[in-house]
């Protein structure tokens, strides 16, 4: 008996446990949507300064919070406000934002550099520096003009999310009840084709439902939901994106992030909307990756990405994934509901990855024509 019970503790010895923390070291991991510019210039408007995110700051992101999650590649938003479109101030600062952005690396260039090639990325993970992308949140700074699609593409932008809380002069918004275009304006079909011909990646998060379905039908390269979640969860509110529109998604060979703030993954997150910091529902770890379930289940495991929003949701983050450091807790969920380690490492940046290289590939191809 002895004997036996030796065999089986030498048995359970060399079993291999999954560790979630080296699996984040060990993986590219990308988080599509990270709002830190737009929080460094309002501490900048209001003080003249800003914290050093290469240091530990009050912010979700920061340079040792990223090391401890294992984030590899964030996408920093370069968030333009509706109104700046109103008042013409869109292109001014989107300019200043990426000035920002480019002072943090030339700062700490020991811990960041600015990442704007797909070709990167498979040698990220294992390393210390943290490869900084940019996104650009809301289309207002291309102010018509076809051309700026390729300034800002040469100054690191490498996604566009068409609109934002209010239709603009390229699409109709979800949060806007003035559908004005019924979806993409004449000029944003123009945009949808300069863009694949850039080779800039199309975001789809934030547009209404006819939008969101035109570019699929335009687009000749994926498309990207950059943080967006499931409608499912929360029934009637746009923002996030439906059963139906998420499988159109897939076909087109695109990825959903998901969001993480808690109003994106639970519905009446908000239980006093008159005062939102008060009587707030959190939303679990769990609830998160519920949406990662279902988006899988409709759209199939090359689909679906993570797109935290961190930095740009205020204190409605679930409990268990309230900053970047916090990536491994995502990481062991999945695990336990069963997804291989590649799936795994799909969701974490394999299919960002790819929808990158195929826009990069398309660009090149129109370039050799």
């Amino acid at each position: 008996m002895s004997r036996v019970i030796i065999l089986v503790l030498l048995l359970g010895s060399c079993t291999t446990q999954f560790d979630a923390n080296k699996f984040a070291q060990d993986h590219l991991i990308i988080d599509t949507h990270i709002d830190i510019p737009y929080r460094l210039k309002a501490q900048l408007d209001e003080t003249g300064e800003f914290e050093n995110i290469g240091e530990s700051t009050s912010f979700d992101f920061d340079y040792p919070r990223a090391v401890a999650g294992g984030l590899n590649v964030p996408f920093f938003s370069i968030y333009l406000p509706a109104s700046t479109e109103t008042d013409g101030t869109s292109f001014e600062v989107a300019n200043q934002l990426i000035g920002i952005v480019n002072d943090v690396i030339k700062e700490n260039n020991d811990k960041y550099f600015l990442l704007d090639q797909s070709t990167y990325l498979g040698n990220l993970p294992g390393q210390n520096l943290v490869g900084i992308a940019l996104g650009m949140e809301n289309g207002a700074p291309i102010e018509g003009q076809l051309d700026r699609v390729r300034y800002f593409y040469d100054k690191g932008i490498r996604y566009i999310t068409l609109a934002h809380s209010e239709s603009n002069h390229i699409s109709d918004s979800s949060y806007d009840e003035n559908k004005r275009w019924k979806g993409l304006s004449p000029f944003g079909k123009e945009l949808i084709v300069e863009m694949n011909n850039v080779g800039m990646m199309i975001d789809i998060s934030h547009v209404s439902d006819d939008a969101f379905m035109q570019v699929l039908e335009i687009s000749k390269t994926p498309v990207i939901a950059s943080h967006s979640s499931l409608r499912h969860f929360t029934p009637g509110w746009e923002r996030n994106v439906s059963d139906e529109m998420l499988t159109k998604l897939a076909v087109n060979g695109g990825v959903l992030q998901i969001n993480f703030g808690s109003s994106f993954i639970i519905d009446k997150a908000r239980t006093n909307d008159a005062n939102p910091s008060e009587d707030y529902n959190f939303a679990t770890l769990e609830q998160v990756v519920d949406h990662f379930d279902r988006a899988v289940s409709l759209a199939g495991i090359d689909h679906v990405g993570i797109g935290s929003d961190y930095d740009g949701v205020g204190d409605t983050l679930p409990i268990g994934l309230k900053d970047v450091s916090q990536f491994p807790n995502l990481i062991e969920e999945l695990y336990k509901r069963g997804y291989s380690r590649s799936d795994i490492a799909k969701i974490l940046g394999g299919n960002t990855a790819r929808v990158w290289r195929e826009v990069e590939v398309y660009a090149k191809n129109q370039s050799n024509r």
